[in-house]
């Protein structure tokens, strides 16, 4: 049984070695979420500037930053998330990632609607300020029978919180600019 127990160690580590080893020489075609505008200039896979993070990489402790950019070490841009967080900030949150760009609200019941709540997604989709780098998902349910049932949102709701943010973030930047905060 001893001899059984060694041959079978030394096939695991052998196979492991080998695993490890193998996948050092890969060179696999790179694939990129769809909508993802790739312009590089680099010899890498990746390009010169980018990561498997995105253009520029991962910041986690400021790294590099353009002027007026709004990334200042949180991997999405400042004043999205910051307009962002603004903008929900009657909700509870139930999770805020800053370097995923990622919010994500608990149930909201208003008091003149108790029987009707709201959940929001918000995902910060660029480090730029601009219109297409929000996406906002929102959820709404209404009690029935003591029992929360999903319910259809107006088509334009998501939208109206998308430019909400991007106000608030126009407002934060103006602001910053001008040295008001």
């Amino acid at each position: 049984m001893t001899l059984f127990r060694s041959i079978l160690l030394i096939s695991t580590v052998l196979l492991t070695l080998f695993s490890v080893t193998s996948c050092n020489s890969y060179k696999g075609e790179a694939k990129y979420p769809s909508g993802y505008d790739r312009t590089t200039t680099g010899d890498d896979i990746y390009g010169k500037n980018e990561s498997v993070f995105g253009k520029g990489g991962l910041s986690v402790f400021g790294g590099k930053k353009d002027q007026n950019d709004g990334s200042n070490g949180i991997g999405v841009n400042s004043y999205l998330w910051r307009a962002s967080l603004d903008t929900v900030s009657f909700m509870p949150l139930a999770s805020a990632d800053p370097f995923g760009g990622v919010i994500i609200t608990d149930w909201y019941t208003a008091p003149e609607k108790p029987d009707e709540r709201f959940k929001v997604n918000v995902f910060i989709l660029d480090k730029q300020l601009k219109s297409d780098g929000i996406k906002v998902k929102v959820f709404r349910q209404n009690q029935k029978g003591g029992k929360w049932v999903d319910s259809t949102v107006a088509d334009n709701t998501g939208a109206k919180m998308e430019e909400a943010i991007l106000t608030r973030a126009r407002e934060i930047r103006v602001a910053e600019m001008n040295g008001d905060e």
